[in-house]
């Protein structure tokens, strides 16, 4: 923070039930690209480097605590009681925390249901804050059209006066466009005494935050900071305003990568979350879904209809049409159509996965083709090998996963079964159809011998 001031607490407000979801998952556990609400806004506080970190839990208090722990172990976590309102979940923080409040620092208070809430805009509002002088400021955001939202009334001196909720706004405040999005910053003693004498002595029952801020003005200065951009602060009520901020996230996502020049053929039809790294010159065609920590090299070509789950595509390969999950797919590789590629593949550098192959902790190195209609898993096949269609190497003995080594330059026949833990070597040639239970050592020819059987004239059942 600048001025030498001190963030003494980021406090994030996340025991709601979020009822508007329908959901039996806490709202603030519900995601958008990727990762939760809780995890995004979480991310975004802790950039700002508070002394401490604290996340208020309620509903599903054990489950939420627990992801909030596994983004953070630091976290502080603050169990609010059974009365209900934001201002009793401050209220309850600021109970469980006061022996670790700096007397001469700032506190942050975050809602947890802004998933865009950036690191930036959160900056901006600190040093405000802090330059302004205020004993509390609050993020506000100018919409078009404000309804629903709490209304910003300012003094002449574009002090706050107070926030008026819709229900209760004359015509003339409803038509103020600057509305609460529920995140502040106080001064440390005065967040104490301004929470100090909230009660729910309202219609709703509850403890409101706002109406701290009336306290606050009376013992300071409340001022606002307009947040620059509508859609980092937007909130999430239900899944239909997930959705729209969803694809609106998605777009400005798309048209980034696009100006660093990827070719992205449909931006409406392709789904890019937040750690893709994505380099010049890679094209991404329609409905392809890019997910996780997904590396895609230069010149690489994905899709259509292709999903990318913490997979990393080196140049110039292809996917189409496929599903890749924690795979390396090396240079010029050529995967699909119809390729289900599980977790733990290495495809080295001109190798390929054809139609209908499915893949699992398959190491396939460089120049090998596993043409189509084929199972490897558990496996690892040398360099310029052939599969044959509907090769399958039989790795699971009911009880144990068994690998199967085939070695380079090897010509596997079409239909062949490798009965794991088996090794086949270099150079080897299979028969189709062949069973492979044994070692084959290098250079061999290997066949299965199956007697066939004709009956003359023969009928089912049904017709004799």
């Amino acid at each position: 923070m600048s001025g030498g001031q001190t963030l003494t607490a980021g406090i994030i407000l996340a025991a709601g039930e979020g009822t508007r979801m329908h959901s039996a998952h806490p709202k603030v556990l519900h995601t958008l690209a990727g990762k939760t609400f809780l995890q995004r806004v979480m991310t975004s506080v802790t950039a700002l480097n508070p002394e401490l970190t604290a996340v208020v839990v309620h509903h599903q208090a054990d489950l939420v605590a627990q992801a909030a722990r596994s983004y953070d172990s630091q976290v502080r976590i603050v169990r609010q009681d059974s009365r209900p309102g934001t201002g009793r979940a401050v209220q309850c923080a600021v109970d469980q925390l006061d022996g670790e409040l700096r007397h001469d620092g700032q506190v942050l208070i975050v809602a947890s249901d802004m998933p865009l809430l950036d690191a930036d805009t959160l900056h901006s509002l600190l040093d405000y804050h802090v330059s302004s002088g205020d004993g509390a400021t609050v993020l506000t955001v100018n919409l078009d059209d404000p309804t629903g939202y709490g209304r910003i009334i300012r003094d002449q001196d574009g002090r706050v006066l107070r926030i008026v909720e819709q229900r209760d706004a004359t015509g003339t405040e409803l038509a103020v466009k600057e509305v609460n999005t529920s995140v502040y910053v106080f001064e440390t003693d005065l967040l104490r005494q301004a929470v100090r004498g909230l009660d729910d002595s309202n219609a709703q029952g509850e403890f409101y935050l706002t109406d701290a801020l009336e306290t606050a003005r009376r013992l300071g200065r409340v001022g606002a900071f307009a947040a620059p951009d509508p859609l980092k602060v937007e909130g999430v009520n239900d899944r239909v305003q997930l959705a729209d901020l969803a694809k609106a996230h998605n777009l400005r996502v798309c048209r980034e990568f696009m100006r660093q020049g990827v070719t992205i053929l449909d931006p409406s039809t392709t789904w890019i979350e937040d750690d893709v790294v994505i380099q010049q010159d890679a094209v991404i065609l329609p409905g392809c879904f890019l997910q996780g920590h997904t590396e895609i090299a230069s010149d690489a070509v994905i899709g259509p209809y292709t999903t990318l789950i913490d997979a990393i595509i080196e140049p110039q390969a292809k996917v189409e049409r496929s599903r890749v999950q924690e795979t390396r797919i090396g240079a010029r590789a050529n995967i699909g159509p119809w390729t289900y590629l599980r977790a733990g593949n290495v495809l080295a550098e001109d190798t390929k996965a054809g139609a209908f192959v499915e893949m699992k902790k398959a190491t396939i190195d460089h120049g090998t083709k596993v043409p189509h209609l084929s199972y490897v898993g558990d496996a690892h096949i040398g360099h310029d090998s052939n599969v044959g269609g509907g090769s399958i190497t039989a790795n699971y003995d009911g009880v144990h996963k068994n690998r199967t080594e085939i070695g380079s330059e090897v010509h596997v026949g079409a239909g062949n079964l490798f009965v794991a833990p088996v090794q086949v070597g270099d150079g080897v040639t299979t028969g189709a159809g062949s069973v492979i239970r044994h070692p084959v050592e290098d250079g061999a020819m290997v066949y299965s011998t199956n007697d066939q059987h004709e009956v003359p004239d023969w009928k089912p059942a049904w017709e004799r």
